[in-house]
């Protein structure tokens, strides 16, 4: 059995002691643009930039873009004005900083040992950083980015650790695999909870295992503690559950960012080719998820506005594709018109009381149920297609 191992990294691998290491790298930042931007301006503006990063729930946007239109506006400056300083930076000037990190100790062991179990990693980090920086990182820590199969940074993802939905889009990006899953890392409100939020079990790095201070954490200790702990236990216990409020939420939050990112270089003929005679294309998956989401979902969700126990249809999509004609279709628009339509549903579901997501209802498929188990029913639709999406994506 896989195990999927989210891994953070900043004094997870990698001791960092980010309040020492920030200033610094903040500082030598500003020495390097002090030609075009003054310091004090550069901080107030590169400090707004990472909060607005930190609060975003813009699934259409990237964290970098969503941090440029802070950022250059306050600097007074056009986007591009910086790049070859930035650059230069990044190339030249971060490494530097090396010397403010070392290793984490049982890192590089752990990580090997993990591969030799063939388990699939992802290095977890808060996604508010430059590739350049987050790799450069990985390297300090003894690894190349080239071994991992995600590394989150601010050009790949569209949440911040702040949320639940960052650790689906991680699992979204690695093609919702059903097998177990475990986050790591050292940080409570942002390693932990969140993804214990999403449904995930969770290991807190550098707490005594017995410790009451684990909290929430499934377990807790070193690196060389978790290799014990994964050696002794069943990994089915490491099987994640979606199916709480938050968890549906973040999936759905997470589905069109995915999407955005995994299609985004995509060529036309990538969109139309059949990688198998019996499976859709790209563009027949994205026309059915979004036909879906305006048609099935909204209709579901609707149902339940002014109804004591609502009967819940579930009408036939899958002749859609030929009926439709979903070939001739663009793809890029109806993934953009994809992505209006989740844009409506999470605003109807964010204004659902607490009490209203346990209301009654009656499925056509699955009998009596409620209105939690309802929106749980898309945010498994929305992985499955993702898997199938991620499939197709790996043969072409």
């Amino acid at each position: 059995m896989t195990l999927t191992l989210l891994l953070d990294l900043d004094d997870t691998l990698l001791n960092t002691n980010l309040q020492s290491f920030v200033p610094a790298y903040f500082q030598a930042l500003a020495n390097e643009l002090a030609p075009q931007i003054t310091p004090t301006l550069m901080f107030r503006a590169l400090i707004a930039g990472t909060q607005k990063m930190n609060e975003s729930t813009d699934f259409t946007k990237p964290l970098r873009e969503v941090f440029d239109e802070e950022f250059y506006p306050q600097i007074e400056m056009e986007r591009g004005k910086l790049d070859s300083a930035i650059e230069n930076f990044y190339d030249n000037i971060f490494p530097t900083l090396q010397n403010l990190t070392s290793p984490k100790a049982g890192a590089k062991e752990f990580v090997e040992w993990a591969f030799t179990k063939k388990f699939r990693i992802a290095i977890a980090t808060d996604p508010l950083l430059p590739t350049k920086a987050t790799h450069h990182r990985l390297r300090w820590a003894g690894f190349q980015p080239e071994q991992f199969e995600i590394v989150s940074t601010y050009e790949n993802f569209h949440f911040s650790k702040t949320y639940p939905a960052y650790y689906a889009e991680v699992l979204g990006m690695m093609g919702w695999s059903d097998n177990p899953i475990l986050m790591v890392g050292n940080d409570m409100d942002r390693d932990i909870l969140p993804a214990k939020r999403l449904g995930l079990k969770t290991f807190l790095v550098d707490v005594e295992p017995a410790s009451t201070s684990k909290g929430e954490a499934d377990s807790a200790g070193s690196l060389a503690d978790l290799r014990l702990w994964l050696e002794s236990i069943n990994l089915t216990e490491l099987n994640p559950n979606f199916k709480s409020k938050d968890s549906v939420l973040a999936i759905l939050s997470s589905t069109p960012a995915v999407l955005n990112s995994l299609l985004l270089n995509l060529d036309s003929d990538s969109w139309s080719r059949k990688t198998d005679k019996d499976d859709w294309n790209l563009i027949e998956l994205i026309c059915h998820l979004r036909d879906t989401e305006r048609e099935i979902h909204s209709m579901q969700l609707k149902l339940f506005n002014g109804h004591e126990e609502p009967f819940i249809p579930r009408p036939d999509t899958g002749v859609w594709a030929s009926q439709r004609d979903y070939l001739h279709e663009n793809g890029r628009q109806a993934l953009q018109e994809f992505n209006i339509a989740r844009k409506e549903t999470i605003d109807f579901l964010q204004k659902i009381s607490d009490e209203a997501w346990n209301r009654k209802a009656r499925h056509a498929i699955f009998g009596p149920t409620n209105f939690l188990e309802v929106v749980s029913f898309m945010a498994d639709h929305d992985r499955l297609h993702i898997q199938q999406t991620w499939d197709v994506l790996k043969k072409l």
